[in-house]
């Protein structure tokens, strides 16, 4: 029997990172007593994809007259959390609402654009015909680049970006102050392995023996959390790839409030952090993956995510291109900094936020699927109403636990996604001679 749920039922989130650390701030400010969290890393994890300086905010209402239930479900969301970006004092001060440039440099991708993207009957678009258009959208001197054969669309409201490493520490302090018990770093906080009993999960197993015992359970830890439970092929940990470039205090005054500018198939940039000086750029691709063969899984290959402060030397090939186009007075300055970036996609790229229907106190709370940071404010509420029972009806459907559309899973689809080659990649591909050398990391 699950127990029943009150404010002094025993709560086990599992990851500290931009939801496990939502999913903590909400379950407190409604009052839950005894809410503990586990996470390998301190706060900020220096795997977790919102260890970062900046994402991309970007709120879209549904542009068909028809919508399909994943957009409706998506479009709440984001509408959610747009609204606790600008009215939640602990995300407020992190979100800046500098505005959002769409674009590709091919007819096919601006044909995808217009199409799928960019509603002109709806809020502020305004079309970028030229090179001249791009770069009236900044300062002088930031966009130097010729943009051959780009064209683009700028919004300026309900979008921008967000400080995430910031807005993150801001969930995890206030969540503390409230009284939820973090318990991080290795190997007290690595959760080894889910406790079962009577049929259910009862808790969690640390590497370092401890049993922690709990009324339910909250498995909200990225792309490491199919190493905790057979997601049924509903889960594949796919990486990014992002670059630091260190500006100096004149050109950091000379880029501030700049609209993110992205490129659906060659990358995107945000204004440089405020504090270390440093720009960063990401190369636009479908994904990296890490196929090993998994003693768990009786030798399948899967995905394995793994942490580093380097990137492949293809994917600072393809932002000095990006640069190139763009900011080619950049284009040559060496990065100061560089890392991979995990996430968890689903099948469909929707949430996956359900109670498990095999263990009745298990709610997994996994699959951001590129889109999760944005969500930082709203995201545990939704979390905890499905701990509740409660999740609303256009949500509920879309983000359930759905092992039927994984069974024949392509686990090389790029997911509706451009650039690069067009292909998913593989980390077993890259030797070891074929990874940048830049000076932070290893």
């Amino acid at each position: 029997m699950t127990p029943d749920l009150s404010p002094n039922s025993s709560i086990l989130v599992i990851g500290a990172g931009t939801w496990g650390c939502s999913t903590a701030l909400h379950l407190a400010r409604r009052g839950y007593k005894n809410v503990k969290v586990l996470d390998p890393h301190p706060v900020p994890s220096p795997i977790a994809a919102g260890n970062d300086i900046n994402k991309i905010m970007e709120h879209k209402e549904v542009k068909s007259p028809n919508p399909d239930a994943q957009s409706i479900a998506f479009a709440t969301c984001t509408r959610a959390a747009l609204n606790g970006w600008k009215t939640d004092p602990i995300f407020q001060p992190y979100f800046h609402e500098s505005g959002f440039i769409v674009s590709g440099h091919t007819s096919a991708l601006i044909e995808h654009i217009k199409t799928e993207e960019v509603d002109q009957s709806e809020g502020d678009w305004v079309a970028l015909e030229t090179a001249e258009d791009f770069r009236q959208t900044m300062p002088p001197g930031v966009l130097t680049g010729s943009f051959p054969g780009w064209k683009g669309w700028i919004s300026r409201v309900g979008a921008g970006w967000i400080h995430a490493r910031k807005a993150m520490v801001s969930a995890y302090n206030e969540a503390q102050s409230l009284g939820v018990n973090f318990v991080t770093g290795s190997p007290q906080g690595k959760a080894q392995s889910l406790i079962y009993g009577n049929g259910d999960v009862v808790g969690v197993q640390t590497a370092d023996g401890q049993k922690h015992s709990a009324n339910y359970t909250i498995l909200a830890a990225g792309a490491s959390s199919d190493r905790l439970l057979d997601f049924k092929k509903q889960l594949r940990p796919t990486a990014w790839t992002l670059s630091h470039i260190q500006m100096t205090p004149e050109e950091v005054k000379n880029y501030r409030n700049l609209p993110v500018l992205f490129n659906i198939a060659k990358g995107f940039f945000m204004e440089p952090d405020e504090e270390k000086h440093e720009l960063k750029i990401c190369d636009e691709h479908p994904g990296y993956c890490n196929f090993v063969a998994d003693p768990d899984h009786q030798g399948e290959k899967r995905s394995i995510p793994f942490a580093k402060q380097q990137i492949p030397l293809e994917a600072e090939a393809r932002a000095r291109d990006f640069l190139r186009d763009t900011m080619p007075h950049l284009a040559d300055r060496p990065f100061s900094f560089a890392r991979i970036c995990w996430d968890a996609d689903t099948v469909d790229r929707a949430f996956l936020i359900d109670r498990h229907p095999e263990y009745a106190s298990l709610v997994v709370a996994v699959g951001g699927s590129g889109n999760g940071a944005m969500q930082m404010p709203t995201i545990g509420g939704f979390i905890a109403d499905a701990l509740e029972g409660k999740l609303q009806n256009e949500l509920k459907d879309v983000v359930r636990w759905r092992p039927e559309i994984a069974i024949d899973r392509d686990w090389k689809s790029t997911q509706n996604r451009f650039g690069g080659p067009d292909k998913l990649m593989d980390f077993q591909d890259v030797k070891n001679d074929q990874w940048t050398h830049i000076g932070r990391g290893s």
